[in-house]
């Protein structure tokens, strides 16, 4: 039994499966198995897998092509994992080294959390450095922004798998089980990670630290990139999902998140409505009664009263009060940018339409 089991899933992935097994072996931390799950690659990645292994056993190919989408894949992987925590790696993306250490040290330093992720660097095909990815600080930040947002970086992220077992934690379900049936949800590709995280988030048990874990791949074949749209959709009703969940569970009244939401880096269009001032007093009455005072609630309350408007001039003054001060994260100004850009003449309408629920 390794002290961690890495899910590496894979489809068709060779052209950068060999530079993310090396960064695996790289670690500081030698005490972890990796589960490759392959989803019946047929460009090779099963063939590099094998000679992997033959020079590191602790790398273990095993073959699921008839899983349901990822979650199902990865649902293989826990149920295959023996370990004391599981850690999340993409068969696209590149572990700094002391990637475990961080996150070992941050369960022994967090006890309560099942989840926790962190930061990363972006970078394209060639692995140039393209950007940063910046994700929310805090367990009461990481709840609160969880209903609008997914608020882990799923390949930075480790489960304590105790826990996970306590749990029931699955993917692409509905592991709370607090509403009635034609509320509940099953996610089984797009945000299946959002689903698991979200509701893990609502409870307090997630967490990210402020160092970077990864070095994250993004090129043309990320789902994000291909199914962009449909995985917005999918996200909007992940959110609603977990509002009611946590509206429930603390027995306060319902608020639809859709014009607070930032998704993929937009806004939503919400039946032509411009200003949603009003329903954030609402939204952000419910936050404080639920998760109880923090500077952390108060600094995604800041940004998401920042987004209640849609009249282009007051969103942009709004932004840049919320930029002076506070640091922006993934996301945030990306969605009050494209919102701007797609309100000039003859540029395309790339957000996500809703009905307010």
């Amino acid at each position: 039994m390794a002290k961690i089991d890495v899910l590496l899933p894979v489809k068709n992935g060779v052209d950068f499966l060999a530079e993310s097994l090396d960064s695996i072996q790289a670690q500081t931390v030698q005490d972890w198995r990796v589960l490759v799950l392959d989803h019946g690659s047929t460009d090779g990645s099963r063939e590099m897998v094998e000679r992997y292994h033959e020079r590191d056993p602790r790398i273990e190919l095993h073959s699921f092509p008839e899983a349901k989408g990822l979650s199902g894949l990865l649902n293989c992987g826990l149920d295959l994992a023996d370990c004391d925590y599981v850690l999340r790696h993409d068969a696209d993306d590149v572990c700094f080294p002391d990637r475990m250490a961080i996150s070992l040290a941050a369960f022994a330093a967090q006890p309560n959390c099942v989840a926790i992720g962190g930061q990363a660097d972006v970078i394209d095909a060639s692995g140039a450095n393209i950007g940063e990815m910046s994700m929310p600080i805090g367990t009461a930040r990481v709840a609160a922004a969880s209903l609008f947002r997914n608020p882990i970086a799923h390949p930075t992220s480790m489960l304590r798998f105790d826990e996970v077992r306590r749990m029931g934690v699955r993917y692409g379900i509905d592991m709370l089980k607090v509403l009635p049936p034609q509320h509940s949800l099953e996610v089984p590709s797009l945000a299946e990670d959002y689903f698991l995280f979200g509701q893990l988030a609502i409870q307090g048990r997630c967490a990210n630290v402020p160092e970077k874990l990864i070095r994250y791949r993004w090129h043309g074949n990320n789902v994000s990139a291909t199914r962009f749209m449909d995985q917005m959709e999918v996200s909007l009703d992940v959110s609603r999902f977990l509002v009611r969940a946590f509206c429930t569970i603390h027995q306060l009244p319902y608020f639809d998140p859709a014009p607070f939401c930032n998704h993929g880096g937009i806004l939503m269009d919400v039946e032509g409505q411009r200003n949603f001032d009003a329903e954030f007093e609402r939204m952000a009455s419910v936050l404080r009664r639920g998760l109880g005072p923090s500077d952390e609630l108060e600094r995604e309350l800041t940004y998401r009263k920042t987004i209640s408007t849609r009249h282009e001039a007051s969103l942009l003054w709004r932004y840049n009060r919320f930029r002076a001060a506070n640091s922006p994260e993934t996301g945030e100004w990306n969605a009050v940018r494209s919102w701007l850009i797609r309100r000039f003449p003859g540029k395309r309408r790339m957000s996500v339409s809703a009905q307010l629920a």
